[in-house]
């Protein structure tokens, strides 16, 4: 069965793989395993250099049958692939990613990982409260599993924080890092006024405070590349 090709009920072949199976492929160098799937950013010089690249990046994988999200702008274009149901990897990622890297090089452009930042909302709720369907009203969004998403995903992802105690600034933004970005900016914002307020689940993930004491969770346990 070739990468394009699918099951009797739609699905892809195989079996879904980890950020690590990724990671160590060869060809993913520059790619990094973030909110919503595999993906990598490459500055570009125009929006015309850009548009060009997205249709040698459309033309490639549509070869393979994958349909990666694309987001074009003149200073940049970002890919996100993740084939699977809920946004999971299969090996065609892998090969979507080492024909996108080929075309970039081809066109003299490189990855710029500190440039990815996906977020997502944790949404603080009281034990026995169920808040969802407010944002799923209010944002236009669907559910999946136990997240609430934009369905074109261009906007965060929302999941459901179940808290003791509903407080002002319980409700906070997770910001999926690159692995190796992660300590950096943890350090940049300490710098910049923030608290750090519990490290005990790094190098997993950080939670600082804002200097008027929002969380902000710095999140690097997607991108994993060894295991546990």
């Amino acid at each position: 069965m070739t990468p394009r090709e699918h099951d009797a009920h739609g699905r892809l072949p195989g079996d879904p793989i980890s950020a690590k199976q990724f990671h160590d492929a060869p060809g993913t160098e520059g790619w990094h395993v973030l909110y919503e799937g595999a993906q990598a950013l490459f500055p570009t010089r125009s929006h015309a250099e850009a548009s060009e690249f997205v249709v040698r990046v459309v033309a490639a994988a549509t070869e393979l049958g994958s349909e990666p999200d694309i987001d074009l702008r003149p200073e940049s274009v970002t890919v996100r692939t993740a084939s699977g149901p809920g946004r999971r990897l299969f090996a065609v990622d892998i090969e979507v990613a080492r024909q996108v890297s080929a075309i970039a090089r081809h066109m003299d452009l490189s990855p710029d990982p500190s440039a990815l930042r996906p977020i997502q909302i944790a949404v603080a709720e009281g034990p026995g409260v169920e808040t969802a369907p407010f944002w799923l009203a209010v944002l236009g969004y669907v559910r999946r599993g136990g997240l609430v998403v934009d369905p074109l995903r261009r906007s965060p992802r929302l999941w459901f924080d179940e808290i003791g105690t509903i407080g002002r600034g319980r409700t906070h933004v997770d910001v999926s890092v690159p692995n190796h970005q992660a300590d950096a900016t943890v350090a940049a914002m300490l710098a910049a006024g923030g608290r750090l307020a519990d490290d005990s689940h790094a190098p997993d993930w950080w939670t600082l405070a804002s200097p008027d004491n929002h969380g902000i969770d710095i999140a690097a346990w997607g991108d994993v590349h060894e295991e546990a």
